[in-house]
Parts: structure tokens; sequence; C-alpha cells
């Protein structure tokens, strides 16, 4: 960090981490934008117009606060705690943020929001497979011999990962991308399976089916460390090479080519990202594809097995006990849980009960980033709605809000940092002072829960007690943490599956038993596909950086309905439509259209982005998002 005179005026990679190699991204590199943007949130506000117009005055935040509190504890009253819906998600905070929101929202009772929007069905997959079997590490791809990425643009996101597989594919490795798209590292792959979105399963059943017929399964492997491996191959059996190349619409030849390589080139270091996770299908597909190395007995040395998240193995403690007396608890009810994806719906049906009265956002933008958006802006209108939204700037979710409150970047307080990308523990000291009067998440729920009657002592927010209650002990939080070293982490010698049989669980898989592909029914001939962009984290630095508000075709699909590059389109199903420029992009595959992850409302005309098209069906597993289900038509306007 570079600070001048008080003010963070860049932002880049501090010294002793391994994986970071002395770069950040440069959308990150974009950070200290946003703490100085024009729509950053400089005092509590109170809306004075209409829900979604964006008229707000100033008020202070006890003002704020006691208002906040009145309307929880009237919901409470009038309707049960369940009335009260926390919409959290981590935006930019640091580790330990969460802390006191979550206390105080699991002492109150309320609907329990799931983070089912993102990685939840990845994340299932995994734990229903492997336990609590750690991922193996980024940094141990440089010793693979057969990378697999599937479903995953670390270009894009996981920037520190391309140049670690391009160190390994000049030692001799070959690489392989599954992905709708040609993505940067697609181009430079040996192999490329440019594949229909939600055929993933389809894909990898029919590479398992290969290697049981092919002799390409490492028996000794399976006996010792898989249990299921009948049921999960006899579910494979229907997909047959020429079934696969017409479902998943890539050449049966790419596909013999792929799993020879699984069948004879070791080790193989698979990177599954959640692309393949975002359909009605998505947890059949991550089943599928984590069982490959498994049938292949791709594990046990470096350069090996599975990369999923590597936040699992941060040094942090069990929950810790209550540190004052309060008030005396309600009874503990079986708290309500509510679908993130459903966000429209349990904000819109009258028959919802209790109904939704109370409405917190923190660190999430849903207005811009929900499946289903037209029913999530009905919803956030809703005049007997109380909506309170704590984020850094003024939000399209924030524009539908009754308060806004001002939170911190993370330059502004102390905390740790972990990574879904590293084994790593990072101090996050504060660099900066407050910014206008932003308060952090620990410190606002503290404010509120003092309020709502319950023990300060409980709710204390200092951050020096946070983190240290947090911290295993012998863990510091300060400077860089290694939590393990490279080649420490090697999966079937290090860290094993946590399963209750201690072996790797191909069926029997919870909600769905073994991989299952469903059609399905389509109305409209594109599918659109909504990826990450350079330029934005989801919708965070959409204020500044946004990607632009246009959407991709192949030149096939240009051609046959007449567009050329730049030209004015109608995007639309049997719902909804926006019109913004089209895009000639060669490096999309037939049939699939691309609109940005990240687009604010506001920078399309009709006020919707490509969410507007995205179902609010979940997929097979963890009720997970399905925005790779949107079918669109394009045409000139």
């Amino acid at each position: 960090m570079q600070v001048e005179d008080g003010r963070l005026v860049a932002v880049d990679a501090a010294p002793g981490n391994p994986i970071t190699g002395g770069f950040i991204c440069q959308k990150v590199k974009q950070h200290a934008r946003r703490v100085y943007a024009p729509e950053r949130v400089l005092t509590p506000l109170r809306r004075t117009g209409a829900k979604g117009e964006g008229s707000f005055e100033p008020i202070s935040w006890d003002n704020a606060l006691d208002v906040m509190a009145e309307r929880v504890q009237d919901a409470v009253a009038r309707f049960g705690p369940a009335s009260v819906a926390p919409y959290l998600y981590s935006s930019s905070a640091a580790a330990l943020q969460s802390v006191l929101g979550d206390r105080l929202w699991r002492r109150l009772r309320t609907s329990r929001v799931e983070h089912t929007i993102c990685a939840a069905t990845h994340g299932k997959a995994y734990h229903e497979m492997f336990g609590s079997m750690l991922s193996a590490d980024p940094l141990d791809v440089v010793h693979a011999r057969l990378v697999v990425v599937w479903g995953a643009n670390p270009a894009i996101s996981n920037t520190h990962f391309p140049p670690l597989v391009a160190e390994a594919s000049r030692a001799g490795a070959r690489v392989v991308v599954v992905d709708p798209r040609r993505t940067a590292m697609a181009k430079r792959a040996d192999l490329h399976l440019a594949l229909r979105p939600g055929t993933d399963v389809v894909l990898a059943l029919a590479l398992a089916r290969w290697l049981d017929h092919n002799d390409g399964l490492d028996r000794a492997f399976l006996d010792a460390h898989a249990e299921g491996v009948d049921e999960y191959l006899a579910a494979a059996q229907p997909f047959t090479l020429d079934r696969a190349a017409e479902v998943c619409g890539v050449d049966a030849a790419a596909i013999v080519a792929f799993a020879e390589l699984l069948a004879s080139t070791r080790p193989a270091f698979f990177r599954v990202g959640w692309g393949l996770e975002r359909n009605r299908n998505g947890g059949s597909a991550c089943v599928s594809v984590f069982a490959l190395p498994v049938l292949t007995g791709q594990f046990g040395v470096p350069g090996s097995g599975i990369m999923s998240s590597l936040s699992e193995a941060a040094p942090f403690r069990g929950p810790q006990p209550s540190n004052g007396t309060g008030p005396p608890r309600p009874p503990r009810a079986p708290r309500r849980v509510l679908n993130m994806n459903h966000l429209g719906r349990w904000l819109t049906d009258p028959s919802f009960d209790p109904p939704v009265a109370v409405l917190f956002v923190q660190g999430s933008n849903p207005a811009a980033t929900a499946p289903n958006q037209q029913l999530v802006h009905a919803g956030l209108a809703r005049d007997d709605l109380f909506t309170v939204v704590h984020d850094q700037v003024l939000t399209d979710t924030a524009r539908f809000a009754d308060l806004v409150l001002p939170a911190t970047t993370h330059f502004e307080y102390a905390d740790v940092a972990v990574s879904y990308g590293s084994y790593v523990l990072a101090e996050m000291p504060a660099v900066i002072d407050r910014v206008g009067e932003s308060r952090t998440n620990n410190e606002m729920s503290a404010a509120l829960a003092t309020r709502l009657g319950f023990d300060a002592a409980d709710f204390d927010p200092d951050p020096g007690r946070v983190v240290g209650d947090a911290l295993e002990e012998g863990v510091t939080g300060k400077g860089v943490h290694i939590v393990r070293e490279p080649s420490a982490t090697v999966q079937f010698r290090d860290t094993h599956p946590g399963t209750p049989s201690g072996r790797a669980r191909l069926a029997g898989i919870d909600e769905i038993g073994v991989p299952q592909y469903q059609e399905l029914a389509e109305a409209f001939p594109l599918a659109l596909i909504s990826p990450a962009t350079h330029r934005t984290i989801s919708s965070m630095f959409g204020e500044f950086n946004g990607p632009e508000a246009a959407v991709r075709i192949s030149a096939v699909d240009a051609a046959s309905r007449g567009l050329h590059d730049g030209d004015t389109v109608r995007v639309h199903d049997a719902i909804a439509s926006v019109t913004v420029a089209v895009r000639v992009d060669r490096d999309l595959r037939p049939g699939v259209a691309s609109m940005p992850k990240g687009l604010w409302c506001r920078t399309v005309g009709e006020g919707f982005t490509a969410n507007a098209f995205a179902p609010d069906t979940l997929s097979d597993l963890a009720g997970g998002a399905t925005f790779n289900d949107a079918r669109v038509e394009i045409e000139k306007v």
C-alpha cells in the first residue's frame, strides 16, 4: 500500500506471500478508487423519495440505529423474529467482520439466509465426496504433467495461477481446458473442449465410461480409497462417445484425446471452477468431474489432486462462549432458512408466512447480482418492507433502501485475511483513517445489539479482541502466516477424506445419489452466460470500472441474424428485454451468448442486467444458483 498525506494512492502486493509473487490483479489495484469514489457513502442516509429513486438526506448514526432497532423490534413483536432477514455477504470485508453480526442474528433467531448464490453447490459436492480433506496446493501445480482447468477462467479470477501453469507447461505438462469460451488459458492449452453450458456432467460421465471400457481405471487405488465405484460407473454407461458429442457439442475425438491423457499422464492437477455449478445439473457436474482423478488415482504426489477452497485450513478456533450474561435468551426454536437465490420470491409472495418485514443487506448488491431480477426489484420496492443497507457505496440495492449506513473499506480497520486460493493468513492493519463516518460490520452489529438489549460485553467490536479470540493458539495474526508449506498438503498423503469410511465417496451423494443429466426445455435458442471480467469482483467496482454493457455472440450466430459488431440489439426471453450493443466474439462457440457479470443496473437503459434472464430455479445440490440456464434470443433493433 502507498499512502501519501494520509490518503491511499496505490495498492499492490505485500512481501512474504508465496502465491502472489509480488503482483496483484488489475481490478484489485483499482481499489483505492473505491475508497474515494463519488458514490462513497459518507454518513448515514434516510430515504426521502420513492424506493429505487436514490433520494436521501443525511442523519446521525444514533438516529439511524434507533430507527433500525425500533423497526426490528416492531417486526419481531408483530410477526416473530423470522420476519427479519439478514442478507449478508463478505464483499471486501476481512476474515472476521461477520463474527458479531452472525452472533446477533443467531441470538435474535431471525431467518437465516443461506449463501447459495455462489460456490454452495461446488462446496457441497466436494464435502460430500471428500469430507474435510484439504485442497491441493496451487503452488504444487508446477509438478504436474497434466493440468485440467474445468469451468474456470484463472486469467480473470485467479491471476496467480496461470504463471504456475505456464511453468508446468514449460516443463512438459499438457493442459486441457473445458469451457464454452476460448479463454486466455484455452488459447494456450493443448486441448480445449468448448462444450454447451449445462452439459459438463455428460462430458465427465462419458470420460468415465471410456476409462472403464479401455482399462483406464486405477483399480488398486479405487479398491483402497473409494466407495460407490460400481454405482457411479453404472450411471456413466448410457453416455457413449456419440451421445456425449451430440449433447455437449464437441467432437468425439476430442473426448477420446482427453480420456487418453487422463489414463496415461500423471500426476494430474485439477483446477475446477464455479462455472460448471451454475445450472440445473451443477451438483452432478461437480461430482462427476471430481470423480475423474479418483477413477484414475491421480493423488498422492506433488502436482496431483483437486484444487478447491483453501480457506478450510485457516487457523481459526470454533465459536467462543459468551462473555456476558445479558437478558434471558429466547427458546432455541429452529431458525427459518431462506435460499438467497429466492430473494424475489420471499419478498413478493403474499402467502409467505411470516412475511419479511425487515431486510438487512450487508456487503452485497442483490438488485444487480441476484437471479430473477425483475422480481427482486419488485420486492425491494415494497412500501411495507423496511430495508437497511450497510455498504461502502450507493449501490443499486442501496437506492431501494430506507436507511443506508456507511461501511469501511478494509484499509480502514485492523483484521486478518485468508484466501480460498492460497494457504496463507495475512495481517491487515489499518493504513488510513476512516473515510466519512464509516463503521465496520462488527461495530455496526455491536451498536445494534446493545439497542436490542444484548450485553455489550458480548458484542465488543475491538479488533484486537476479535482477532485474538478467533485465532488458534500460537497464531498471532501479525505479518504473513504460512498455514501450509508448499508440497505439504498432498491429497491422500498428507490430508485424507473425512467421510465416515475415510474413502472418497462416488455414490450416495445427498440429494442426487449419483450424477444425473437433466435436459433443459429451451424455448429460446441461445444459452446466455454471465462470466466474470477483469474489471469487477461480482458487482464491486462497477460504480467506476464496470464492464461494457453489451452482449457477445459468435460470428456464426451473428451472421444468421444479420448482425454486425456494434449494432444495437434487443436481448429478450418471454419475460424480460434489454437493449444493448452486440459484440461479435470469435472466442464464443455457436449457440452461446455472453453478458458480463458485475454490470450495475443503471448502465442499461431498462434498468436490468443479464440477471433479468437468470431463472431462480435451483441446482440439483445445495440449492445453488442456475444463472447459466438463461436462454434468450437476440434481434437487431
